[in-house]
């Protein structure tokens, strides 16, 4: 089924992702953490992303989140697994998620037909993704889906995300974008994390971002300023593109009208959720 241009890459962007990326900014997260005994905030993020492999090494982690930091996951896994276990930790982003859209979203919003509608809509879409070179996906994908609309919600967009995410990879390798290019370029475009933040999250240094900076200079990719090329726009351009393609299966088995109206019915969660602070003013820009 052929959809509108970029109707899906707009839904994952404004209805998809950042209803499942609210617990990675929520407190609700490190609280369900500290109670298991996992307290330094990078070891919950690793923990809690990564724990649906099983309690894996740094290699896995590193290869398949791709843009963070090796050594800055060398030094949480895999320790984190000799304090929690993966199962603990699924329940407790689980327990996370339930306590952040409840406080982001309200009680009206989590009653609601229209979170239910789209809570169908989002678990429809997930049977047209594949598990086949879809790591993170893959691993998702076998969990339970959760009984109440909202965690329904929240674990269909979860797959989503991985899925798209793990297409992004592949695309990321045929383009020649290595993880701290990824950053800079993204952030370049200004829809990307800030410097602040790919240091925070991700463990790199000042140093690794302007040696990236000068590499995509090198290349045409970025202009003097720190902006775009045109020829670094259009590359940023075919990597989307091409996620696009890897991704478009779950869209094309929702529809067209399904996919407008998970648009609009997650848009307006996401808004709400926004207005309730679900994210750092200063998270995304070019810093």
């Amino acid at each position: 089924m052929t959809l509108p241009p970029y109707a899906a890459r707009r839904c994952w962007h404004a209805a998809v992702n950042p209803l499942h990326a609210t617990i990675y900014f929520s407190p609700d997260l490190g609280t369900e953490f500290a109670a298991l005994g996992v307290t330094h905030r990078v070891a919950v993020n690793l923990a809690s992303r990564s724990a649906a492999l099983g309690a894996v090494g740094p290699g896995t982690v590193t290869a398949t989140f791709y843009n963070y930091r090796h050594d800055y996951v060398t030094a949480h896994l895999p320790a984190v697994w000799d304090t929690i276990t993966p199962q603990q930790a699924l329940a407790a982003r689980l327990r996370a998620a339930d306590s952040t859209l409840r406080r982001l979203l309200g009680p009206e919003a989590i009653a609601s037909p229209e979170l239910a509608e789209a809570a169908d809509l989002a678990l429809r879409a997930t049977e047209g993704c594949v598990r086949s070179g879809r790591t993170l996906y893959a691993a998702h994908a076998d969990l339970p889906v959760p009984e109440e609309p909202h965690l329904r919600l929240w674990h269909a967009t979860t797959l989503l995300r991985e899925h798209r995410g793990d297409g992004h990879v592949a695309a990321l390798l045929l383009t020649g974008l290595d993880p701290v290019e990824a950053l800079v370029s993204h952030a370049a475009t200004g829809r990307g994390m800030t410097p602040k933040w790919d240091k925070a999250i991700r463990g790199w240094e000042q140093a690794d971002l302007d040696a990236a900076a000068h590499r995509l200079r090198e290349r045409g990719v970025l202009g003097a300023d720190g902006d775009l090329t045109d020829e670094g726009a259009a590359l940023r351009e075919r990597l989307e593109a091409e996620t696009d393609r890897l991704d478009a299966a779950p869209y094309e088995h929702l529809g067209a009208d399904g996919l407008a109206r998970l648009h609009e019915l997650g848009g307006g969660f996401v808004r709400r959720a926004v207005g309730a602070g679900a994210f750092p003013h200063d998270l995304t820009g070019k810093g």
